[in-house]
């Protein structure tokens, strides 16, 4: 497995790579890799000649009240994944090397970004199209994996993608969960025991609304409230958002007839977490 900092080395790795003809798929990551992390990496190995990992701690993604300074970081717990995950290359730039002194360009996006985490992360999916762009435009992969736990930043990359005439396969990969439901996090390192119990709140009033669904309810406002209603019951979980739009452009609907995200951001303690599912009518 090799490993690079700069943009210059991991280029010409990759020119030659594609001299030879092979094929090329991409995980970025910010590190502190899990389970999901790891899916990723295994799928990308198993599709394509060539598998490229991202660690990079994006700073322009992060408010400045949120956990930048504190984010977890294990560079060497992470390389040894990506070498167990078979890996062909690590790229782990520092900040300057992406962000050099000067940087004033930037890559937006409207209508996907304004609800849900976009509503109370400003500037938060600014930063993620504009890391994304680069990186793409650095390791030119054919294919790039993304975790359905972020959802909606699967629906803005993939729009991005589209609207940007990209030519790169964007493939979202399926959550994987602890035994007791609770979505793989690198944030679920900051949970103390007590906070890590009540995290399960979030899949389990998830499946209420999905048991709701499946009986054919069809009203949000009754799925929203239900959802709602177990959460408020865990006195360690404070709600962000119960939300549910429509999958493929994260508007509200007001009656669900199209696929629709069900998507949900709490609170437990200090730390947000995010969980979802798509359900198809």
């Amino acid at each position: 497995m090799e490993k690079t900092t700069s943009v210059k080395e991991t280029r010409q790795i990759i020119k030659d790579w594609k001299k030879q003809g092979l094929s090329i798929g991409f995980v970025p990551t910010m590190g502190f890799l899990h389970e999901g992390h790891q899916s990723l990496i295994q799928r990308s190995v198993s599709e394509n000649d060539r598998a490229v990992v991202s660690i990079f701690v994006n700073p322009m993604q992060f408010g400045p009240t949120e956990d930048l300074a504190t984010y977890p970081r294990d560079k060497a717990r992470d390389l040894f994944i990506c070498e167990s995950c078979d890996a062909d290359l690590v790229f782990l730039p520092e900040t300057s090397e992406l962000y050099p002194a000067g940087f004033c360009t930037f890559a937006d996006m409207t209508v996907l970004t304004t609800e849900l985490c976009g509503k109370t992360r400003p500037n938060h999916f600014r930063g993620v199209c504009t890391i994304v762009n680069k990186l793409f435009n650095i390791i030119t992969p054919d294919r790039a994996y993304f975790g359905r736990k972020d959802a909606q930043q699967l629906a803005v990359i993939t729009r991005m993608a589209l609207d940007f005439n990209t030519d790169i396969e964007i493939i979202g990969c399926e959550i994987i969960r602890e035994s007791d439901g609770l979505a793989k996090s690198s944030r679920n390192n900051y949970l103390s025991p007590d906070e890590r119990k009540a995290a399960c709140v979030l899949s389990r009033s998830l499946q209420a609304g999905r048991v709701l669904l499946e009986s054919g309810e069809k009203d949000p406002r009754v799925l929203i409230a239900a959802i709602k209603d177990i959460i408020s019951n865990e006195p360690l979980a404070s709600i962000d958002y119960v939300e549910i739009v429509k999958a493929d452009s994260i508007q509200k609907v007001d009656r669900i007839e199209d696929p629709v995200l069900v998507a949900i951001a709490v609170y437990i303690g200090k730390t947000r977490l995010i969980d979802n599912f798509v359900f198809h009518v």
